[in-house]
Parts: C-alpha cells; sequence; structure tokens
C-alpha cells in the first residue's frame, strides 16, 4: 500500500486570518513554534502561505508597519499544495519542482494538514531524502 501525505502529515492546522496583521502572525508563528502558517479566509478556504522570512523582507526591512500590514498582503499567487490522498513520492516531486519544504494538505476544497520536509524524509529511503535535500536547497526559495 502506498503511503500517502494524509499517512505522514501534521494535522489539525492553525491558520492566520487573511485579514490578521503580521504582528498578529508573528505572535502565532512563534507561539506554534513554526515558521510559516497557511493564509485562510473567512470561508476557511488557503489563500496562501505566510513565512516568518515574509514578514520581514516583505514588510520590516522595506520600512513597513507590521500592526497596519495584514498576512492577505504578502499572499503571491496559488499556493502550491499537495492532495491528501496523494504519495509521499508525489510530495516528494511538488516539493523539489517547487523550491518548498512544506506543502499544505488539501481534500477537496478544505485544509486538512500539512507535510513538511522533515516528514517526508522520516518516510523515504535515504537517498531520495539526499535527492529531496538538494533539490529544494539549489532551488529559488519561495517559503
Amino acid at each position: 500500500m502506498t503511503t500517502t501525505a494524509r499517512d505522514i502529515m501534521t494535522g489539525g492546522v492553525e491558520c492566520a486570518r487573511s485579514t490578521d496583521t503580521l504582528v498578529d502572525a508573528a505572535r502565532k508563528l512563534r507561539d506554534l513554534d513554526v515558521g510559516a502558517l497557511p493564509i485562510c479566509g473567512e470561508d476557511d478556504r488557503l489563500q496562501g502561505m505566510v513565512t516568518d522570512r515574509d514578514i520581514v523582507v516583505k514588510c520590516i526591512a522595506d520600512g513597513g508597519d507590521p500592526s497596519t500590514v495584514t498576512v492577505s498582503e504578502l499572499a503571491e499567487g496559488k499556493p502550491v499544495t499537495i492532495g491528501a490522498d496523494d504519495s509521499v513520492q508525489e510530495a516528494l516531486r511538488t516539493m523539489s519542482q517547487h523550491g518548498v519544504r512544506r506543502l499544505p494538505v488539501i481534500d477537496g476544497h478544505d485544509l486538512v494538514g500539512m507535510v513538511s520536509q522533515a516528514d517526508i524524509a522520516k518516510n523515504l529511503p535515504d537517498d531520495s531524502v539526499a535527492d529531496l535535500v538538494e533539490a529544494i536547497s539549489s532551488a529559488p526559495s519561495t517559503d
């Protein structure tokens, strides 16, 4: 039986609301001890991702005020996701192709979890893990 994203994901993911300020998001990142949060709209649908790096590089470094800038202002394009029933190998390909270290896991239109590079590393043979790290490290980082 093939291992799926659902099998290895972290469930119960908390979102930053699209109307949250970057200060709100930064506090949530700190409190959850994570480096990225999915951005969800009022309909709970995924709108993007916000990272601690985004807050620093796209707001603070440009002189922005993180207490007035909202996370939706940083959401760019359609987020890269993986289906809950997609294989771990598909998650690996998606991460490598897009140069991301985390993938929101979607079931239909619902966000059901997150798969990280570490989650995949724990569930792949060592040679595939090395390929993943190399591909992600050489790709332009988007998260």
